[in-house]
């Protein structure tokens, strides 16, 4: 899943996208209100982690912008302002949670994880295809009841998958889910996610999982 981190602090907004990415969170980390902007506008994010004094805005405005917009995505207020009425402000702007600073990196995953069940009540949150299971919320991969270890790239790879099975996707459109930064598609970072993917996915190699259509793509068979 994609995270959305708007932090202007240059350490915490460092830890926190270290933190997430440990916890095969997908992170983007922006440090002002234009660059928040814009990110939304690139690609779709599954929440967001917001704080509120950026160094061209108040966050607040961005989270009313935001609302008014109809983005009803989770939005997490992460700020040192800690009063009762700054929370009041927060959670009637629509904010779904606020968490003073300091805090813990444990609660603060707890509450996101708690914020992404609540969206997911309309949403899919187990994936599954020929004895694959992925569970977004859990953030865990099985097959055939064995679990898989993966890494964040590679949960997340596999997700975008998971939701096209049979799809063929071009490597344009898959480069652009996985990575949050431009990507030059003729390296072969993408390629060697790949292999990966195959060499714990597909035991028999009479039974392929994966088809290349060179110069194209992939495709989940």
């Amino acid at each position: 899943m994609k995270i959305l981190v708007v932090e202007d602090q240059r350490r915490l907004g460092q830890f926190l996208k270290k933190g997430l990415s440990e916890h095969s969170y997908t992170v983007t980390w922006v440090q002002t209100c234009r660059e928040a902007r814009d990110a939304l506008c690139e690609t779709h994010y599954d929440g967001i982690i917001l704080d509120l004094g950026l160094p061209d805005g108040d966050g607040l405005d961005l989270l009313r912008e935001w609302r008014k917009s109809g983005f009803n995505e989770p939005v997490l207020i992460l700020s040192a302002r800690d009063a009762v009425q700054d929370r009041v402000q927060g959670l009637d702007l629509g904010a779904d949670d606020y968490l003073p600073k300091p805090f813990s990196l444990e609660e603060l995953l707890a509450r996101i994880r708690s914020l992404l069940r609540r969206q997911a009540s309309t949403k899919e949150t187990v994936l599954e295809h020929r004895a694959i299971r992925l569970d977004l919320l859990a953030r865990t991969v099985t097959q055939n009841g064995q679990a898989v270890e993966m890494t964040s790239r590679e949960f997340a790879l596999l997700e975008v998958f998971l939701q096209n099975p049979g799809r063929v996707l071009p490597r344009t459109l898959i480069c652009e889910k996985i990575w949050e930064t431009n990507y030059d598609i003729d390296t072969n970072l993408l390629d060697v996610y790949m292999s990966k993917l195959r060499m714990k996915l597909e035991a028999d190699p009479a039974k392929p999982l994966f088809r290349t259509l060179r110069g194209v793509g992939y495709q989940l068979l």
